[in-house]
Parts: structure tokens; sequence; C-alpha cells
């Protein structure tokens, strides 16, 4: 392909934004189609590319966690996304949160800007027959969505995603809440943590617990009746409550590393806040997604100690997440199996977390502007996390597929066990930067199929 011929990405998220740029700067004339502001969805808020529509968190930091080992593979690829979440990064301990405002303004300016981009407000409807990538993201149009369906000849995957509640920072109840971090990671030199915990003695937690499962819920649109399927990762925390009463304190009200300021009293169970703006103004409560009707969800939630008066930026809500059948439709390169100049990226195959997202934009970015080049796509080691991420979904069993976020769980062992869990993922993270620097090298310098490529 000529590179001044025309490459579609549709869908301005996070996987859409990356891949346009990846092949922006490979030379090729990109049109970047969003259906927002025409067309909103029942999570965005604005018209900006890249907007973080529930955490603000991209995962931990740290080089030996699997969302961390996910940022540097990033790095070392180039990725456009990254780079600007560490620019207007907020802190959260040893976590890479970011300002979402800023996050999306920089992406939206950073794409509009590119003389390789056209920025296009308009719904597509179909296909369209020229190369293309696909990463409109778990919110796709119903008609796109039964565009796509006929096109892989098989109905939807589907599950409900939910959002987490933000509260205005001055009217969190700071005599009671108490910032500290998880076994003090990442605090700074007077011992202060970024994260604000509210704290819960049995009686508090068994009488919140009580108020979720009892809790009504939010109609689901008409479009959407269908039999929910929550993804574990993401559960509404009324849904974990029903699960039995210490569901919630084995889950995202665990308290352990958290302990009393001056004290080594551990509370029964505790609700953290995470920063979501660069001022400090607004907290998000983690893991505390949520579709309880939003009288209720404001009644219930000022029962946690410290909240008490809290004002509510935005609650919680749930949206409908659609993701393809990958396993049987995708290859590892992240080729559409029966239309070669047709890539998918980000939720929409079944990868979950912004980093997630990010990083198979960046691959697909990469790996059409390879195929319009004539070259061997990149076939990522195993060993590394994207790596690992593509061959999930394209190798999971398909009657069971389930969407998949960075974890250790999916990377091959080390030939000689490792009993010490540290240990272990720190060998993880340093053999994935080993091995995918590697593996690059010999891909630039040999004219040869990359998937045959052998890596220790």
């Amino acid at each position: 392909m000529n590179p001044h011929d025309v490459v579609v990405v549709i869908g301005g998220g996070l996987a859409g934004s990356e891949a346009a740029w990846q092949l922006a700067q490979r030379g090729f004339k990109v049109r970047l189609y969003e259906m927002r502001p025409h067309r909103q969805t029942g999570a965005h808020l604005s018209d900006r590319l890249g907007e973080l529509v529930c955490s603000n968190s991209l995962g931990s930091l740290l080089p030996d966690r699997a969302t961390g080992v996910l940022q540097t593979e990033m790095q070392i690829l180039g990725s456009l996304l990254i780079d600007i979440a560490y620019q207007v990064q907020v802190p959260a301990g040893g976590a890479l949160a970011v300002d979402r405002d800023l996050f999306s303004q920089q992406v939206t300016a950073v794409i509009e800007a590119h003389p390789n981009i056209e920025l296009i407000r308009q719904e597509l409807t179909a296909v369209p027959h020229a190369p293309c990538i696909i990463a409109t993201g778990p919110l796709t149009s119903p008609t796109l969505a039964r565009e796509l369906a006929k096109l892989t000849g098989q109905a939807y995957l589907y599950f409900y995603d939910a959002l987490a509640p933000i509260v205005s920072y001055e009217s969190i109840n700071m005599d009671i809440a108490f910032r500290a971090n998880r076994y003090g990671h990442g605090d700074d030199e007077m011992g202060v943590g970024d994260y604000i915990n509210c704290p819960m003695d049995r009686q508090q937690y068994a009488q919140f617990v009580e108020a979720l499962r009892t809790a009504e819920t939010t109609a689901l649109p008409a479009f959407e009746r269908e039999e929910a399927k929550f993804f574990e990762g993401c559960m509404p925390i009324e849904q974990i409550a029903k699960r039995g009463e210490e569901a919630l304190a084995f889950g995202p009200m665990r308290p352990v590393g958290i302990s009393y300021p001056n004290s080594t009293k551990r509370p029964y169970a505790v609700v953290q806040l995470r920063q979501d703006n660069v001022a400090g103004t607004l907290y998000n409560l983690v893991g505390f997604q949520t579709n309880i009707r939003y009288g209720k969800q404001q009644e219930i939630l000022q029962m946690i100690p410290g909240l008490e008066q809290a004002e509510f930026v935005r609650f919680g809500q749930m949206h409908r997440n659609t993701f393809i059948n990958s396993p049987t439709l995708l290859t590892e390169s992240l080729q559409f199996k029966a239309r070669e100049d047709l890539y998918f990226a980000g939720q929409i195959t079944g990868v979950e977390g912004y980093a997630g997202n990010i990083a198979t934009g960046l691959l697909s970015g990469i790996n059409l502007a390879r195929f319009l080049s004539n070259e061997k796509p990149l076939i990522l080691p195993r060993s590394t996390m994207l790596g690992a991420l593509c061959h999930y979904i394209t190798h999971c069993e398909p009657n069971h597929f389930q969407p998949m976020k960075a974890n250790f769980g999916i990377i091959p062992e080390p030939d000689q066990p490792i009993k010490n869990k540290r240990q272990r993922y720190g060998y993880y993270a340093e053999r994935s930067t080993r091995v995918l620097n590697d593996y690059l090298d010999i891909a630039q310098q040999h004219a040869v199929p990359i998937q045959s490529i052998t890596v220790d």
C-alpha cells in the first residue's frame, strides 16, 4: 500500500487514539472516526478522545506488578498515551493515576494536531472496505454492532460494566477518615499516604452490607434487557454483597495493610478513596462500582464513616460492555482471520483495563502498518505481558471466553520454580524487558517471519 493512501480507525477511545497515532507516525494518512458528541454513549461525559469513564488509575507503577510490566513494555514500544499518562500523573501510592480531564485534553490535542490524522466526528454504521482498525470499545453503537455481528457470523458476547462514584474532597470528614497506603507503600517522608481511608467496625460493616443487599438498582435500557453477565474484575458492590456477608471484607473493603493512625489496630473493613484530579479536589471510591438508584445510592454511601456529608460529583452507574469472541476470530497480531487488512483493538477484543486497551491499540497500529508495508507482524513472546494477553484472548476456550486483565497468571512460569512470590514477579519483570528488547532487535535485523523467532 502507498503510505499516502488512507487507513481508517473507528473509535477515539484509548485503543483507537493510540492506534491512529502509531499509523500516522509511520507515514500513513489516517481517518479517525469518533461518533461523539453527535451520538453519545451511556458512560462518556465529553467529546474528548481517550476519555476515562471508570477509574482514573492505569494500574500499578511497580515494575514487578503485572500492569507495571505492561507499562514498561508500552514505553519500549513507543506508546503515546502512556507517555501522556506520566505527564498528567496524580499521587496514588504505587499506582499510575491521572487527572482524567488533563489526560483526555492532551490526547485530543495531540491527535488533532497530527498532520497525518483527520478526525471525523461521525458515526460509521458499516465496516469500510479500506484498511481498518476497529476500536469501538464496550459501547459500540447498536447499528455498527449489528454489522459486526454479520461480519463475524456470530452473536456478540456481553457483560455489564459499572462505574465508581466520585466525591469532592472538601466534603470528606477527615476527623474520621485518614490518609494511608497499604503497608505504607509510597508514603511520603512524614509517613502520610495518598489514599483516604474510611474505616468501619464490625457493626457498621454489617449494617452497610445489609443496605447494599436490599437496595433497588437502576433499570437497564430496553435494548440492554438481556440476562446480565458481570465481569469478575469489575463487579458492582451490591452484587458482591449478595455473595455473603464477608465478601466485601475480603474484596474491595479488605482492611489488610491498613491501621488506625498512631495505632496497630486494624479496622474491620475499610473504604479507600483515590485522588481523581491534579488539583486534589475530587476522589473516587476505589472498587465501588455500583448500579444502585441515585437517591438510595447517596443514602447508602453516606453510611460510610467519613462520608456522612459527602458531595457526589458522579454517582455510580452501569453500562453494557460488548466484545467479540476473539479466540475464534483473531490472530495474535490482532488481525481478523477472515480479512487480512482488518484489525481489532481495545476492550472489544476482550482485553480489560486501561493499560491493556492502550497496549492493544499500540500493537494493532504497528501491525497494520507492517502489513501494509509488506512486513511480517509482531507476534510478541508469551513471556511478555502484552504477548501473553494477546495469546490468551486468541487461544482461550471460545465457549467460556471472559475478558482478561494483565496478570501474572497468564505468563509462562520460570523453567526453575521460584517459590517466593515477590522474587518470582521480579523475575517475570526482568525477563519481559529482556525478551522484548531482544525480540525487537532480531525483528529489525532479520527479514524472517517474526513468529518463527524464539527468544529464551
